[in-house]
């Protein structure tokens, strides 16, 4: 079994704490630092992220991710460029479709349909990619705006900034498929009427549905995505049934569905490392994102994965973002 690449998401509580994150992720044999893009209710992704590239040298930083119903493609893509300069070439542009009421409510605007945010993600996505590749970008809606839009300065390190596609919406997935570097894959299901949790998707039959949209996608390309699971939960426990049983009470899943998902680490370090290599083989699961509150249960399980889960990740995760095939709506 070849190590899955690993990386960490969590937002500044302050600078000390953030910045000792930080250094811990990139000690530790981490892949990236990952933040957060929820404007009004979370720290700006991208000036915390410059601040972790100033004390870091190897480890990737992005969003996660950047929500494309509310960001403009040329203010994303100087926000990521400008990331790439000061990190030496580190930065990741990550996107989705977005699914909060109140962060287009707060600025004036009013959630889309689903087909309106698929149009305004691909918008928003193919504008930024291009923009950071040096094209001028012309836009004339219903998605999105733009009149010869082009990012002069910065110019990004990177001659190809990583692009990773978050969410579940089938179109999309299919998109991402074609188009992404990275396929990152959540559990969420429908949007709750609170607009702010979802139902679980985490049942077998669903993740092969969505693998299979992205195969689907992927027809044609050389290199398909590599494919990435957000960790919700971490529990080390020589009783897996007893914490699944848990688990799926608070989500109203099945404990089936909780020990077989990639969104769950259930049972112990020898359980959790054979349901890994299981993903890696039904669905090509290769990458993993796991929360800040999760780090020292996650320090300690991967001492159990066949290299150790040392600083070697973080070289390796770096080629992979540049050759992923290597290695919500």
């Amino acid at each position: 079994m070849q190590s899955p690449i690993v990386s960490v998401q969590a937002q500044p509580r302050d600078a000390a704490s953030w910045t000792a994150l930080a250094r811990r992720a990139e000690a530790g044999g981490y892949d990236a630092l990952l933040a957060g893009d929820h404007p009004g209710t979370a720290a700006s992704p991208f000036v915390a992220l410059a601040a972790a590239a100033a004390v870091t040298e190897r480890l990737g930083l992005g969003s996660y991710v950047s929500h494309a119903g509310v960001r403009e493609p040329l203010l994303l893509a100087s926000d990521v460029a400008t990331l790439d300069l000061v990190s030496g070439g580190r930065a990741r542009l990550a996107l989705g479709a977005g699914h909060t009421p109140a962060e287009w409510e707060m600025l004036g605007g009013q959630r889309p349909d689903v087909a309106g945010r698929v149009r305004r993600f691909q918008a928003v996505a193919e504008a930024c990619r291009a923009l950071l590749a040096g094209e001028t970008v012309t836009l004339d809606g219903p998605g999105a705006r733009a009149r010869e839009a082009r990012l002069t300065r910065p110019r990004p390190v990177q001659s190809e900034v990583p692009f990773t596609f978050g969410g579940g919406n089938t179109a999309l997935l299919r998109w991402a498929g074609a188009h992404a570097d990275v396929v990152g894959l959540s559990g969420l299901g429908r949007t709750l009427p609170d607009g702010h949790t979802h139902e679980a998707r985490w049942k077998a039959e669903d993740i092969d549905r969505q693998i299979d949209l992205i195969e689907q996608g992927a027809a044609g390309r050389s290199t398909a995505p590599a494919r990435e699971a957000l960790v919700q939960m971490v529990e080390v426990t020589d009783d897996a049934e007893a914490a699944a049983h848990r688990i799926a009470g608070q989500l109203n899943c099945s404990p089936a569905d909780v020990l077989g998902s990639p969104y769950a680490w259930v049972g112990t370090a020898r359980e959790i490392t054979a349901a890994l290599e299981r993903h890696r083989r039904r669905w090509g699961i290769t990458r993993y994102v796991v929360r800040e509150s999760h780090l020292d249960a996650v320090d300690r399980l991967r001492a159990h994965f066949p290299d150790g889960g040392g600083a070697a990740v973080t070289e390796r995760g770096q080629k992979s973002m540049n050759n992923p095939g290597s290695g919500v709506i």
